[in-house]
């Protein structure tokens, strides 16, 4: 890919900015030149920034540590240094939507962890395996708006990746899918640091996290939706019903999914058959963040498990189990990822890389 390209992380000191930081050391096409954070981080060495709150399971990179942390809000800067930020700001999300506008009218690419953007209905929402066409609206977006070279694409929700791979894996090979009713129980590391207290999850489970429900159930739609006149229309094929709750798990969101197919029902062998030979557009560029496996079944009756299966293909892979009759809809199953990683940033990361790839940055 010859030389590397200058990205920034805006939100670099929450735990997905750390995310961010830790996956792109060393990464074969991005450079990080940038860091930005709140105000009361700006001007601070990262590793001052990040002192006592630093939650990776490795140690600070080094050409990191001594970078300054600029201000979220001083766009120009970032604009000056690199060509594409990765943005995890913890803001209103009016201002988040309104930043992260900024940066693009500034002809910085934005790739945002972040949901201000998810229902805007020219922003796509992608997950590489799924729906890289989608990209293909940047063109648009971009002339609506007036910008240059700068555009936003979001990364969708967190809780949902450890059930749309397998589901549309399913789709993917011919097996419509009607509805599915979804249990997710999402690891304390989704709700950011601190997080619930001590208090609140020892010997506990909280039936309500704010949004997700709503998210779960919508974003899904956005993403096996179609593009009409530069705007996304949403998929209303499927219906889904789903229940959150946060969990008392570091890392690992698990899903447990019932599903019913809109006609014949596929015999469990095909559906196992199509888990483990699914393979898609990742796979076949050989991007750096992508597993070679994006979906692995386990045989085992106790699996997938969070601290034995989260960090399967680096994190990036997706962890499927316990395939069975459905006493109510037709098959269930777990689904299992790493909520900070392909959740997020290495989520994230992958839409860079399939941006690239594309020739929509470099």
């Amino acid at each position: 890919m010859g030389t590397k390209m200058k990205v920034g992380v805006v939100g670099a000191t929450g735990m997905v900015g750390q995310n961010y930081v830790r996956l792109l050391s060393g990464h074969p096409w991005f450079e990080v030149m940038h860091l930005a954070a709140s105000p009361r981080s700006a001007g601070k060495r990262y590793q001052d920034a990040v002192a006592g709150r630093w939650h990776m399971p490795v140690d600070i990179p080094e050409e990191v540590r001594q970078m300054r942390v600029g201000d979220a809000s001083a766009v120009d800067e970032a604009a000056r240094r690199c060509s594409l930020v990765f943005s995890a700001v913890e803001m209103d999300k009016q201002a988040v939507a309104s930043l992260e506008e900024q940066y693009a009218a500034a002809g910085v690419a934005v790739v945002s962890n972040n949901s201000a953007h998810r229902h805007t209905e020219d922003v796509p929402v992608v997950i590489p395996e799924i729906n890289p066409g989608h990209l293909d609206v940047l063109p648009e977006q971009r002339k609506r708006r007036g910008w240059n070279r700068g555009f936003i694409v979001v990364k969708p929700n967190c809780s949902i990746q450890s059930y749309m791979l397998p589901v549309y894996a399913l789709l993917a090979a011919g097996h419509a899918v009607s509805s599915l009713v979804v249990t997710t129980l999402q690891a304390l590391s989704g709700a950011g640091y601190p997080g619930p207290s001590a208090l609140d999850m020892i010997d506990n489970t909280i039936p309500y996290i704010s949004g997700e429900e709503e998210k779960s159930e919508i974003e899904p739609r956005k993403i096996l939706g179609s593009i009409r006149d530069g705007r996304f229309v949403l998929d209303d094929a499927i219906s889904i019903s789903a229940h959150c709750n946060r969990v008392a798990v570091s890392d690992g969101h698990t899903a447990c999914v019932s599903l019913k197919f809109l006609g014949q029902k596929p015999g469990q062998e095909d559906v196992l058959s199509i888990w483990r030979r699914f393979r898609s557009l990742p796979q076949e560029l050989g991007l750096p963040s992508t597993p070679s496996q994006p979906l692995v079944y386990r045989d085992e009756i106790d699996r997938p498990q969070p601290r034995k299966d989260r960090d399967a293909g680096g994190g990036m892979t997706v962890t499927v189990g316990r395939l069975r009759d459905c006493n109510v809809l037709d098959y269930r199953f777990v689904g299992l990822h790493h909520n900070t990683v392909r959740g997020a940033a290495g989520g994230s990361i992958l839409i860079a890389e399939l941006l690239k790839s594309r020739g929509c940055i470099g």
